[in-house]
């Protein structure tokens, strides 16, 4: 079993800058791919990128590419998602969940454990 608790979010202007983090409990970090996804009001949780275990593999939706970019550090049991050129339509709640699995990665029933979320704001 793993947790995860993210930090990092907050309000940021439009064009601007913020680094995500998630901390993951246990000792097997690195046998778990990691994804980010995020929730806006009324709107469905949506996939915003994945990485695979070693870090060899990295998936990013559409709206994020060029723009956001998923990292991990197995040493330190902690996936970063850096985001910039931030839009008002990234303003979410953001989820870093973990996967034993390295299909569907996009897909939020693969994962077994998210933590809690953190606000990330991009006024317009």
């Amino acid at each position: 079993q793993v947790q995860l608790v993210e930090s990092g979010g907050g309000l940021a202007q439009a064009g601007g800058s913020l680094r995500l983090s998630c901390a993951a409990s246990g000792r097997t970090f690195s046998s778990y791919y990691m994804g980010w996804f995020r929730q806006a009001p009324v709107k469905a949780r949506e996939f915003v990128s994945a990485i695979s275990w070693t870090g060899r593999s990295t998936y990013y939706a559409d709206s994020v590419k060029e723009r956001f970019t998923i990292s991990r550090d197995n040493a330190k049991n902690t996936v970063y998602l850096q985001m910039n050129s931030l839009k008002p339509e990234d303003t979410a709640v953001y989820y870093c969940a973990a996967s034993r699995q390295g299909i569907g990665v996009q897909v939020p029933q693969s994962y077994a454990y998210w933590g809690q979320g953190t606000q990330v704001t991009v006024p317009s």
